[in-house]
């Protein structure tokens, strides 16, 4: 049978919330008023490790227009603690903006006046900002309950990595440094909670994760989870900033004290404290034979978690695989340690744990690559991992066709004619990454007598237009047009439970619920024309929105009818799911590929690094969306190109002195390469809807190893610290030359 022209799926269809978003009638959490809300405020500590000795706040209430003060003293009958953090601070605060007391009021500006009259007695302790400081074997205890300024540790092993480095004919070993970086998706965080009389709570927040937010409010409040309601209407991005749960929880409290419902939108700066990626120290020892075939690695990596663990221990056990590339090597041995420090905490970015230790690895193959004299694309292309073949033990094969997309890059980038050139300013980078999603997702889609069909699915669209590419799947399947469906936000009291929104997983994983409950409604379609027709349904075939046996046709509109009647109203329900079968209960659901090569320019006067062209090559099983999908890994490009060349969070004395968009500097139209290309790999060959696979981490990976190859090629110089900023090349060069 000739297979199906696809109408939706494959095609850059317009956006289904462009109207809303572009015309400005798209509602974000900032954007909404509760009747009679209150505005919220939080103090913040000024220090980044002290004791609190006490807090008075009887100044701050007896402010005209504010009705209520949240301290530590008001959540003693709660269970305070999610994600290793108090719902406000006890006792002792562990990094400067932890929040100590917050505020309700009247008017923002009430709120912010009574913070003033807060009255905090601290008692400073000594602070350990950064790794080495924490490491320190006169550190203070940051958690003196953990015995250590240890979070987490995570460790991989196969093979004898000694007798590895012994068969080796080059061995490489260096150390490289990664730095703190923000997100700075376009809206910061915000919150509206209301605590009702009948301790019923609800939300409304700028949060990815709605369904784990639930269970950490119902954990903390001694509630059952159907007394908790979280609503998501739109994020102003996220890139993982807004996965897990932030300080909604104080809001509660908060709100809970006011008997109001409360809002609270924090600024940058406060964002820029409340979560950020973990700077990260890599050593690393790679072992190669003359021949090109890799023999061992072995790393040691220590990620700066900040105060309190957020997600530290998922990002340590990310990176200690992550690290070893998309390679077959048989002996490994890496260790991974979170640290916690003084410092804001880390948590989700985009591919956690992999820039940190791609850039590290990916540098390292093209130093062992020079000191053979092997073409490191050659060198890649020798060890690449195979369809099948495991890359540490415990997870599922690699299920993409990794050299594939290698060759893609080198057409795409004209790789063998630029290497021709001496000296040429080229690099590339290429990783894959176990993309951390838990593989459950529940969707609906209801069809109304109007015709108009609903789909109930809790993924957050944050702007990488997950409402689009549910809506096209779901016409492809039912065989009718766009304008015909609506999809809303999560409300966790209506929509049907959804892990999470990250780790590239809602293509992939709701996008299957969504298929299988489309699926689901169009064979209850066809069981009616069944009927009506007297004949089987596999002799139903389903076209442009009708049901047809021969000459016979009957659109769903009539087919409906048929069940409920005519002008009766009714609804039509399918339902599906994606659950751990769809691996055969094997993680990772999907690898996720970056690929990527750079061309550079640099000046040898100044230290400036230009980067004249990147391409970029994603394995996307198949593309849904092709615009989404190209600007997907375009974007996260883009912030591989902002940690690279100039992002870092700067603290001195524990104090962040660089929390503000003039002072902390992301990407520019300026910044963007004269030639920026991304190829879209379609092997069908992915676990999700018409073979997709999860993208948009990927992009971000290869940038950073790329460029810096690239000036080593160009140079001599070998970068081993990001930023790369005009100074620090600039005094490479210069020592180089002496």
């Amino acid at each position: 049978m000739a297979k199906r022209q696809l109408k939706y799926v494959g095609h850059s269809v317009p956006r289904v919330d462009g109207v809303e978003k572009v015309t400005g009638k798209a509602k974000f959490v900032g954007d909404l008023v509760i009747p009679g809300m209150l505005y919220g405020k939080i103090l913040r500590s000024a220090y980044p490790h002290a004791r609190i000795h006490s807090i008075d706040a009887s100044q701050a209430e007896a402010l005209p227009g504010v009705v209520a003060v949240l301290t530590a003293a008001d959540i003693a009958d709660l269970n305070p603690l999610y994600n290793g953090r108090p719902v406000i601070a006890m006792d002792k605060v562990r990094y400067v903006g932890e929040p100590v007391a917050a505020v309700a009021a009247m008017d923002p500006a009430t709120a912010e006046e009574a913070l003033s009259l807060v009255e905090v007695d601290y008692q400073e302790l000594p602070a350990a900002i950064g790794i080495e400081a924490a490491l320190h074997k006169d550190a203070p205890l940051i958690h003196e309950e953990k015995g250590g300024n240890i979070c987490a540790h995570e460790k991989v092993n196969r093979g004898d990595v000694d007798e590895g480095f012994a068969q080796s004919d080059v061995i490489v070993e260096d150390r490289f440094t990664f730095p703190m970086v923000y997100h700075y998706a376009m809206e910061p965080h915000s919150v509206i909670a209301q605590y009702d009389d009948n301790d019923e709570v609800t939300v409304w927040s700028s949060a990815q994760h709605p369904f784990q937010v639930r269970g950490d409010i119902a954990k903390i409040f001694r509630l059952p989870t159907a007394k908790v309601r979280i609503i998501i209407n739109y994020l102003g991005g996220g890139y993982g900033s807004k996965s897990y749960t932030k300080f909604e929880p104080l809001v509660v409290a908060l709100a809970r004290k006011a008997k109001r419902p409360v809002r609270v939108c924090n600024s940058v700066g406060e964002s820029m404290v409340t979560v950020r990626r973990h700077g990260a120290q890599v050593w690393i020892k790679t072992g190669v034979k003359n021949d090109g075939t890799i023999m061992a690695r072995e790393a040691e990596i220590h990620l700066d978690t900040g105060g309190y663990d957020d997600n530290g221990p998922q990002v340590t056990a990310r990176s200690a695989t992550r690290v070893l590339g998309p390679y077959w090597i048989p002996n490994i041995r890496t260790n991974a340690y979170a640290v916690y420090t003084n410092t804001g905490s880390a948590g989700s970015y985009r591919a956690i744990g992999a820039p940190q230790v791609i850039y590290a690895g990916e540098s390292q193959i093209e130093i062992a690559a020079a000191k053979i004299g092997m073409d490191p694309a050659e060198l890649r292309m020798i060890n690449l991992l195979k369809p099948g073949q495991e890359l540490r033990p415990g997870l599922k094969g690699i299920d993409a066709d990794l050299a594939s997309s290698l060759k893609s890059l080198m057409r795409a980038s004209g790789w063998r004619k630029s290497l021709r050139k001496k000296h040429a300013a080229i690099g590339m980078g290429c990783a894959i990454t176990n993309a951390g999603a838990t593989p459950v997702s529940v969707a609906l889609v209801r069809m109304q007598s109007d015709g108009l069909v609903n789909i109930a699915a809790g993924s957050t669209e944050m702007g990488q237009g997950v409402r689009t590419t549910l809506t096209q799947i779901a016409a492809e399947e039912l065989t009718l047009p766009m304008e015909q469906f609506r999809v809303a936000g999560a409300d966790t009291k209506v929509t049907p439970y959804d892990s999470s929104t990250g780790s590239s997983r809602s293509t992939t994983l709701m996008g299957t619920a969504v298929q299988k409950a489309a699926r689901d409604l169009k064979q209850q379609f066809v069981k009616i024309a069944a009927q009506v027709m007297a004949v089987k349904p596999n002799q139903i075939e389903v076209a442009d929105g009708a049901l047809i046996c021969g000459e016979a046709r009957l659109t769903f509109k009539e087919a409906f009818e048929r069940r409920f009647g005519k002008g009766s109203g009714g609804e039509m329900i399918g339902r599906g799911e994606a659950g751990p079968e769809i691996t055969d209960h094997q993680l990772p659901v999907f690898w996720e590929v970056g690929m990527g090569a750079a061309e550079v320019e640099v000046d040898h006067e100044t230290g400036a690094v230009t980067l004249k062209k990147f391409i970029s090559v994603a394995d996307v099983g198949k593309a849904i969306h092709p615009e989404h999908c190209v600007a997907q890994e375009e974007g996260a490009a883009m912030q591989g190109i902002g940690h690279t060349f100039f992002e870092q969070l700067v603290y001195e004395n524990g104090q962040l002195i660089n929390p503000n968009l003039v002072d902390y500097r992301i990407p520019a139209f300026a910044d963007v390469p004269e030639e920026f290309h991304t190829v879209l790999v379609e092997n069908e060959d992915g676990p999700g809807p018409f073979g997709v696979r999860g993208m948009g981490e990927g992009g971000i990976l290869s940038v950073a190893p790329a460029v810096c190859n690239a000036i080593d090629r160009a140079t001599g110089v070998r970068i081993r610290d990001l930023p790369l900023t005009s100074e620090r090349m600039w005094r490479a060069l210069k020592a180089q030359a002496k």
